[in-house]
C-alpha cells in the first residue's frame, strides 16, 4: 500500500523503503522545501473509509532508528489519548478445581482476569476435566470479541508420594519414622511409598522433604524395603504427600504411562498447551513433539523447571520447547531454597532471550487459600515476577480448592496492573525497547522482522497508541510481545489455533477474524471490531502493523507501519 505524500502540520516520521533490501535513496526535495535530516522524511497521509493514516510505511530495511517529532496539534492529540482503560499485560493462569469447576465460576474467573485455564492431571479424572474443557470452549464461543481463555493440561509426572493414611499422622522432632515400598502400610511410625526404586535413590545422610518442605526427615539407614529416618521438622502427615530428596531427582521417566493417557486425552480435546512435569533434559521434549507431529496435533509444549537435573540442561530444554514454567515448589525442595529467586530470574531471562513465554508459578498467593487477603510478601512476589518480565503468573490451590478464588485473581490482576504502570512509561523507561542494530548488505528475513518489531514498538511507545497486527502464524505478535510495548497488542488472526495460543503471551489480546483479499477492507473490519468491543473509541489513534515473511496481501515480504485515527 503506497501512501499519498503529504505533510500533516509539524508531525514528521521516518519512512524507509528498500525493494532490493538496501537503504533507498531519499527523494529530491521540492525547490521551496527546507533541507531535511538524512534519516527523516515528511509523514504520509492516507484517507480510507475506516481511518486516516498519520505516518508512513516501513517497507524494507533501514540503517537507523525510526524517529518521530511531535510538534502539531494532531500529535498532542495522540499523546494525550485517554488511558483510564489500562489493560493488564501479564497473563494469569488459573488452576480449575472443586472451587471453580462450574459454569458460573469459570465465567466469573474469566471476567475477573483469567487468561489460561489449567487442568492439573494430578487430581480429578478425565470426565471432570472434560467438563471444564467444554465450559471453557463454550465461554470462548460466546466471547468472540473479548477475553480468550486458553487451555493448559498439566501432566502429573513421575511424582513420588506417600501412601494413604486413615487419619493424619503427627510427626514430632527427633521421632523415628519409616517409609516402605510395601503397599498399603500405614502405622504410627511407618507409611508406604508409591515408588519401588525409592530404596535405590536415597542414601544415609539424605534429607527427605515432605509436601514441598512442610516437613523434613534425615535418612539414617535403609533395608531391602524400608528407609529409616529421624524427623528434623515435624508436622501433620496426610495422605499422598509429595516426597523429594534434597539435591536429587527421582530416576523415574519424565512422562509416565498415566501421562501418555492424559496427553492422548488432550489431543482428542484440542488443548492449547501441555505443561510437562519434572523435565530433566531436552530428550523428553523431542519425544513428545514427535508424538504430537505424528498425531497431527498443534499443541505447544511448556516444560516445568522443577527438578535438580533440569538446571544444567536449562538452555537445551527451553530451546527445544515452546516456553517454560518456573515451578518453584519442587524446585525449592530439590535445591537449596535460597537459590530459587536466582533460578527464577535466570529462567525468565533465558526465555526472554529466546523469545519464548515464561510462567512463574507456585505459592504466589498461598495464604489466600484460607484467608481473604494476601500477605505483603506475596504481593511483592507478584510484583517481582512482573518486573522480571514473566509472560504469565499462576494460581494453583488458590483457585482450585481455595475459599476465595475470585479475590485471589483480583489481587493478582490489581498488583500486576499497578506494577506494570511503573514499567511501561516510555518517558521514564526508554530502555524497554531493544536498541536497533545496524544492518549490512546481507541479512535474513528474521533479522528484518526483529528490526521491524523493535521499530514498531518504538513508534507505538512514542505515540502511546495500541498496536494492531495481522498475523496468520502468530510470529509477529509474539515478536512484538517480546519487545514489551507500553500499550496493548491486538493480534488479528484468521487461525483459531493461533488465537488460542496467543492468549498466553504478555500484552497480546488475540482476536479471530477472517481476512479479506483487500487489505483496506480487513483494516476496516479490525477497527470496527475494536470499536464494538470498546477497546478503542472514535478519535483514538492506533499503530497498524502489516508484516510477514509470508505476507497476507502481497507476494513478496513486506513490512509497514501506519498510524491511523479511528473514525466512527
Amino acid at each position: 500500500m503506497a501512501a499519498a505524500a503529504a505533510e500533516i502540520g509539524g508531525f514528521t516520521a521516518a519512512r524507509m523503503a528498500a525493494p532490493a533490501l538496501r537503504p533507498a535513496a531519499p527523494p529530491a526535495p521540492a525547490a521551496a522545501a527546507p533541507p531535511q535530516p538524512r534519516r527523516a522524511v515528511a509523514a504520509r497521509s492516507l484517507r480510507t473509509v475506516a481511518a486516516e493514516t498519520l505516518t508512513a510505511d516501513l517497507a524494507g530495511a533501514t540503517n537507523g532508528a525510526v524517529y518521530a517529532q511531535m510538534n502539531s496539534e494532531a500529535t498532542t492529540e495522540i499523546t494525550s489519548q485517554v488511558t483510564e482503560n489500562s489493560r493488564r499485560k501479564t497473563k494469569i493462569v488459573c488452576t480449575i478445581g472443586p472451587s471453580t469447576n462450574t459454569r458460573e465460576m469459570i465465567w466469573k474467573l474469566a471476567e475477573t482476569g483469567m487468561n489460561v485455564a489449567r487442568l492439573n492431571m494430578s487430581h480429578g479424572d478425565h470426565q471432570s476435566h472434560q467438563k471444564v474443557i467444554d465450559l471453557v470452549k463454550e465461554y470462548n464461543a460466546q466471547n468472540t470479541e473479548g477475553n480468550v481463555i486458553a487451555i493448559m493440561l498439566d501432566t502429573k509426572g513421575p511424582e513420588v508420594r506417600s501412601g494413604d493414611v486413615p487419619e493424619p499422622i503427627m510427626l514430632h522432632e527427633g521421632q523415628e519414622f519409616n517409609f516402605t515400598i510395601k503397599r498399603g502400610v500405614s502405622t504410627e511410625d511407618t507409611v508406604s511409598v508409591n515408588y519401588d526404586d525409592f530404596i535405590t535413590d536415597v542414601e544415609a545422610g539424605d534429607i527427605l522433604l515432605v509436601d514441598g518442605g512442610m516437613m523434613s526427615l534425615a535418612v539414617k539407614s535403609k533395608s531391602a524395603d524400608t528407609v529409616k529416618c529421624e524427623v528434623v521438622d515435624g508436622g501433620e502427615l496426610k495422605s499422598r504427600r509429595h516426597l523429594n530428596v534434597r539435591g536429587k531427582s527421582a530416576t523415574l521417566p519424565s512422562i509416565t504411562e498415566k501421562d501418555w493417557e492424559d496427553i492422548k486425552f488432550g489431543v482428542e480435546n484440542g488443548v492449547d498447551f501441555y505443561a510437562v512435569s519434572f523435565v530433566k533434559d531436552a530428550k523428553v521434549i523431542h519425544e513428545l513433539k514427535d508424538y504430537l507431529k505424528g498425531a497431527n496435533a498443534d499443541i505447544h509444549v511448556i516444560p516445568k523447571i522443577e527438578s535438580a537435573d533440569s538446571i544444567p540442561n536449562l538452555q537445551s530444554i527451553i530451546a527445544a520447547s515452546d516456553g517454560a514454567m518456573v515451578a518453584r515448589g519442587d524446585l525449592g525442595a530439590e535445591l537449596p531454597i535460597e537459590d530459587v529467586p536466582l533460578l527464577q530470574a535466570e529462567i525468565v531471562q533465558t526465555c526472554r532471550s529466546m523469545e519464548k513465554p515464561v510462567i512463574v508459578a507456585t505459592n504466589m498467593l498461598e495464604s489466600m487459600i484460607n484467608h481473604p487477603t494476601p500477605t505483603r510478601a506475596e504481593v511483592s512476589d507478584i510484583a517481582i515476577a512482573v518486573r522480571e518480565g514473566a509472560d504469565a503468573i499462576m494460581l494453583s490451590g488458590e483457585t482450585a480448592h481455595g475459599k476465595y478464588p475470585l479475590k485471589a485473581v483480583k489481587v493478582m490482576h490489581t498488583v500486576a496492573l499497578r506494577t506494570e504502570s511503573s514499567l511501561y512509561n516510555p518517558t521514564t523507561s526508554p530502555g524497554l525497547v531493544a536498541p536497533a542494530q545496524a544492518l549490512h548488505n546481507e541479512f535474513s528475513p528474521s533479522q528484518l522482522s526483529k528490526m521491524f518489531g523493535s521499530h514498531s514498538t518504538m513508534m507505538a511507545n512514542t505515540l502511546r497508541t495500541p498496536i494492531i497486527v495481522f498475523t496468520q502464524t502468530g510470529s509477529m505478535a509474539v515478536l512484538l510481545s517480546h519487545y514489551r510495548p507500553s500499550s496493548t497488542i491486538f493480534a488479528f488472526t484468521n487461525e483459531e489455533r493461533v488465537k488460542q495460543r496467543l492468549a498466553l503471551y504478555q500484552g497480546v489480546i488475540p482476536v479471530h477474524m477472517q481476512f479479506s483479499d483487500d487489505a483496506e477492507e480487513t483494516f476496516s473490519r479490525a477497527i470496527s471490531c475494536l470499536l464494538k468491543g470498546q477497546h478503542v473509541k472514535k478519535g483514538d489513534y492506533v499503530t497498524l502493523v502489516q508484516s510477514g515473511v509470508t505476507s497476507i496481501w502481497r507476494e513478496e515480504s513486506t513490512h509497514h507501519i501506519q498510524v491511523r485515527k479511528v473514525e466512527g
